[in-house]
């Protein structure tokens, strides 16, 4: 009976989070798109500093410790994305060059092949990052949810709950990264975020069957999965809002910057309040 509450706990909140971010983001929201980069950006800054490593050092492992696996996170996501650019960019070299001009006999210019490539770059960069941090994240939060569960039915049905409403704000930011990534196809983006965040009814199962042992390791999941966001927000979104822009535009990059990382504040908050 507790397994069975601890994967539909985990499933509402890991699967049914994303699909209320969806609707949120593809739907009301949809037509703000560049207000959405800003959004997301500070959502995912937002659950990693005032959630995540709040959270983690709140355990009784020491500074050290923490910080250095969210160096290691850090550097780690940043291989990862290089991997990623690197084997894009090698998919992509060839046909590039050997491309002749039809009408011609000559390759196409150099300097166009260089921006379509440079494009293609800026489209794929994060998205593993994106969908490892969220894995990480959402194996920690079912085994949250599985110990709440197994200390008291009520309690885990209130964790499953706060989880659920908690994970909206970031997902809407990894739906609007990795759309942008996917050629603007939301149900690829949506599938991708709802396979990361079935996780959660994973780490619900190996909760349930090994909590007494995992537990201790909950803060160095929560690290991890900061350390992913915060190498996303900065290295892929936050450079796109560099770009000259007029004052108007500023502001409004900077207002939905700060609407993202107080949405995440205020459902922390209440979150932790219930």
């Amino acid at each position: 009976m507790v397994l069975l509450a601890i994967l539909l706990g985990t499933m509402a909140a890991g699967i049914g989070s994303v699909w209320l971010a969806a609707l949120l983001s593809f739907g009301a929201l949809a037509r703000y798109t560049q207000h959405m980069l800003s959004l997301a950006a500070g959502a995912l800054l937002g659950t990693a500093f005032m959630h995540l490593l709040p959270e983690a050092f709140e355990s009784q492992l020491s500074p050290d410790q923490l910080f250095a696996t969210l160096l290691v996170g850090v550097v780690f996501f940043f291989l990862l994305d290089k991997a990623e650019l690197w084997h894009h960019g090698h998919e992509h070299h060839a046909p590039s060059t050997a491309r002749l001009d039809p009408g011609h006999g000559h390759a196409h210019d150099g300097h166009a092949a260089d921006h379509a490539h440079g494009h293609d770059h800026g489209q794929t960069s994060g998205g593993w990052a994106i969908l490892a941090g969220d894995s990480v994240h959402a194996f920690g939060d079912g085994i949250l949810i599985a110990s709440a569960f197994m200390a008291d039915m009520r309690l885990g049905f209130v964790a499953a709950l706060a989880v659920l409403v908690h994970e909206v704000p970031h997902h809407m930011g990894d739906l609007i990264v990795l759309r942008r990534q996917s050629a603007n196809n939301r149900r690829i983006a949506i599938v991708k975020v709802s396979l990361a965040g079935a996780v959660t009814a994973l780490g619900g199962v190996v909760g349930y069957a090994l909590v007494e042992h995992l537990i201790g390791y909950l803060p160095f999941f929560l690290v991890l999965a900061a350390s992913s966001f915060m190498y996303v927000a900065l290295a892929d979104l936050i450079p796109q809002l560099q770009k000259r822009a007029t004052l108007q535009e500023t502001a409004a990059q900077v207002a939905w910057l700060a609407i993202g990382i107080g949405l995440v504040m205020l459902v922390s908050r209440l979150a932790h309040e219930h």
